[in-house]
């Protein structure tokens, strides 16, 4: 049996959607981690690096930079996410490439737990993102 899945990381300022994402994904038996800046994720994200980083596209807009740089579990994934009637935010041509969706929460709450799984079920079949640390992984085989 694998060790446990590297963590979901949910990034942002919504406190109760953030709380009730969490909940969903602990009925599924994922360990959620929250951050409230990108900064904030980032510095987390390298003692643990996420097997995926949902995060506000308020807050990975302007700081680009930061999360671009957060680091994944092998196998991981950028997820972004707006809530009902935020404005629009203009993404970078760099973010846009590496993100895998680009989410309306809570509207497409059941495609984020999809995506979710997907990706956990790979990482399982292949072994990726299951207790896999940056130093680890640099560790040569």
């Amino acid at each position: 049996m694998p060790e446990a899945m590297n963590p979901i990381l949910l990034v942002g300022t919504e406190l109760p959607l953030l709380e009730g994402l969490s909940q969903s994904f602990a009925a599924l038996g994922l360990t959620t981690v929250v951050a409230h800046s990108v900064h904030e994720a980032r510095e987390i994200a390298v003692h643990n690096p996420p097997l995926i980083g949902v995060i506000s596209r308020d807050l990975a807009a302007p700081a680009t930079a930061d999360a671009l740089s957060i680091p994944l579990a092998p196998g991981g994934a950028l997820v972004l996410y707006r809530v009902i009637g935020s404005p629009q935010v203009n993404l970078s041509p760099n973010l846009q490439r590496v993100v895998l969706a680009d989410l309306t929460l809570p509207l497409e709450r059941n495609r984020l737990i999809a995506l979710v799984q997907h990706i956990d079920d790979r990482a399982r079949t292949t072994g990726r993102g299951y207790g896999e640390t940056g130093e680890e992984r640099s560790t040569p085989a």
